[in-house]
């Protein structure tokens, strides 16, 4: 008997074991389904050698108008829309008390000027003393002090303009009680325009003092002219990283305040370079990376970029010519995941 149940045993407790292994390694999950995306074969395209940026157009010189004094208005002359020349009174305050003031000086020099001259004759023949004639002489400096003072204040009661150029719109009135910050009228300087425009620091290079740019301007009718760089701002905006650039609009007949679109030549001739969409680009705080097809499964490269179109960038090194990009389902693709193409575009397909 005991040789009967020892076999049986072994047998029971084989199947147990068995058992025990089957529930301890559970059926493995099913393998993710590739990830459905477009390509784009990287080839060398030529590509234009302009950077396209955006301007405004500036005045060559603006200035506001406004009064250094208080008072009530008196005289006013704002011919809008019309050229003034430089040193054209534009408006005057009143300043009556301010000239009673500066008779009353003038009277009271007088005065002292004689006694000044009397204590000096007396002090040449030793019949006053020095420290009177010096208080007399000191009083005749003070009214020359007055007066100077008073004219200086009968000067800023008088608005010139302080350079040759178009009259804006009046904002006052005459008989008006002004304030320093009210506005008389603005003054522009139009025979000469400036164009500001911003470029990423990247492109700093192809920048410099004395380069000339192109400029579409678009009114009344579309023409290409030609600008000059006369100064670029030092200092990288922390916001945007671009640099500011200021050139002097040789011709057209151009509003201040326009928008215009600058073309900056980055070399001599055009070239041909590797170009993807812009959406194929996944930003990163270091990097820049693409995802291209290499063996059925997404691989994350990082390259570096160039020149920007409105649609394609252009990718300076990361990717090789045949490279297949991922331009559809980047945001979908893992490293190493299972990719499957459906269609092979291309550049004029990828057009916005």
């Amino acid at each position: 008997m005991k040789r009967l149940y020892t076999p049986l045993f072994a047998f029971i407790f084989l199947v147990a074991c068995k058992s025990k292994k089957e529930e301890a390694n559970p059926q493995q999950k099913p393998a993710q389904p590739a990830t459905i995306v477009d390509v784009l074969v990287a080839q060398p395209q030529t590509i234009s050698n302009r950077i396209e940026a955006n301007g405004s157009v500036v005045a060559m010189e603006y200035v506001d108008l406004h009064s250094e004094v208080i008072g009530r208005l008196t005289y006013l002359n704002v011919p809008e829309g019309s050229f003034v020349k430089q040193g054209t009174i534009i408006a005057k305050i009143y300043d009556a008390d301010l000239q009673a003031q500066l008779a009353k000086s003038k009277v009271l020099l007088d005065i002292a000027q004689k006694n000044e001259a009397r204590l000096a004759k007396l002090l040449a023949i030793n019949g006053v003393n020095q420290s009177d004639y010096d208080a007399a002489l000191s009083a005749v400096d003070g009214y020359k002090a007055d007066i100077a003072y008073t004219e200086s204040l009968i000067a800023k009661t008088v608005i010139k303009a302080p350079f040759s150029g178009v009259v804006g719109l009046r904002q006052v009135s005459l008989g008006a009680f002004l304030l320093t910050t009210n506005i008389i009228c603005s003054i522009q300087q139009v025979d000469k325009v400036k164009v500001d425009f911003t470029l990423p620091e990247e492109y700093s290079t192809y920048i410099k003092k004395g380069n000339t740019v192109d400029v579409l301007v678009s009114t009344p009718a579309e023409s290409i002219e030609k600008a000059t760089i006369i100064a670029i701002e030092p200092q990288v905006n922390q916001l945007t990283r671009n640099l500011k650039v200021r050139a002097i609009l040789k011709g057209g007949k151009v509003n201040p305040g326009a928008f215009v679109k600058v073309y900056v030549s980055s070399s001599g001739t055009d070239k041909k370079s590797i170009l993807v969409p812009t959406n194929a680009i996944i930003p990163d705080d270091k990097n820049k990376q693409i995802v291209i097809v290499k063996s059925g499964k997404a691989s994350f490269v990082n390259v570096k970029t160039g020149v920007r179109q409105s649609d394609f960038v252009e990718v300076v090194s990361g990717i090789n010519p045949g490279d297949s990009v991922v331009v559809t389902g980047v945001l979908f693709a893992k490293p190493k995941g299972a990719l499957k193409v459906r269609s092979v575009k291309t550049l004029e397909q990828l057009k916005n």
